[in-house]
């Protein structure tokens, strides 16, 4: 019976089994950091800018400076969600896509060609997780690469490529959520993972009890 219990099993779960170890592989082998499109990002300028002094001008429970194009300006982050504005406190507008285009010069080692703003977003796109509006500038590299940029501080949020689409979908298969592809608290994950242990384990009882029914007649 337990022989039987697991062949069944093992065939029903096999090929999740075959995907968590092709997608095991495939993360294993490469890095991350090169998923993420970072080899694309150049060293960025330090800010000389004093945090100190720009705190007794804001209330707010988070600040930032970064350098948006020409000019230093600050993230402010309170109550009521994020902002940008200069060293003076005025609040910056978005960017123009030719502003997008030089911000992704600036950011970056590649050529931007056309740039679309995106304002709203689906389970499972590229930008997910990212605060919108985002300008999507897509480029002339070989990776289909586009690079996502905030529309006001013209910051670089995510770059994405065919080798992270690639990631992507392995992970959506990974983890068993095919929408979302973020959630590892799902219920066919929690199944499927009970089911290849109960597998595991009632292949090495059949393991033992066969290698004692074969030590069983030398004993005799």
């Amino acid at each position: 019976m337990v022989r039987s219990f697991h062949k069944y099993l093992s065939l029903a779960i096999s090929i999740q089994l075959l995907l968590w170890t092709i997608s095991g592989i495939y993360f294993a082998f490469n890095k991350i950091e090169l998923i993420r499109g970072e080899q694309y990002l150049l060293e960025q300028e330090i800010s000389e800018v004093s945090l100190d002094e720009i705190r007794k001008t804001f209330n707010a429970q988070n600040l930032g400076i970064l350098k948006r194009l020409d000019q230093w300006i600050i993230r402010v982050e309170d109550g009521s969600g994020a902002y940008y504005t200069d060293l003076n406190g005025n609040k910056l507008t978005s960017l123009t896509k030719e502003q997008v285009k030089l911000a992704v010069k600036g950011q970056t080692s590649l050529t931007p060609v056309n740039v679309t703003r995106i304002t709203s977003s689906s389970e499972g796109s590229e930008f997910r997780g990212r605060e919108l509006p985002l300008f999507k500038v897509t480029t002339s590299s070989e990776d289909e690469v586009n690079i996502y940029v905030d529309a006001v501080s013209g910051e670089v949020k995510a770059i994405r490529s065919d080798s992270w689409r690639w990631w992507d979908l392995l992970w959506s298969l990974h983890i068993m959520d095919y929408t979302e592809r973020e959630n590892i608290d799902n219920f066919l994950l929690k199944i499927f993972s009970i089911l290849a242990l109960i597998s595991s384990l009632s292949g090495i009882t059949l393991f033992f009890l066969g290698l004692k029914k074969r030590t069983l007649p030398d004993q005799l």
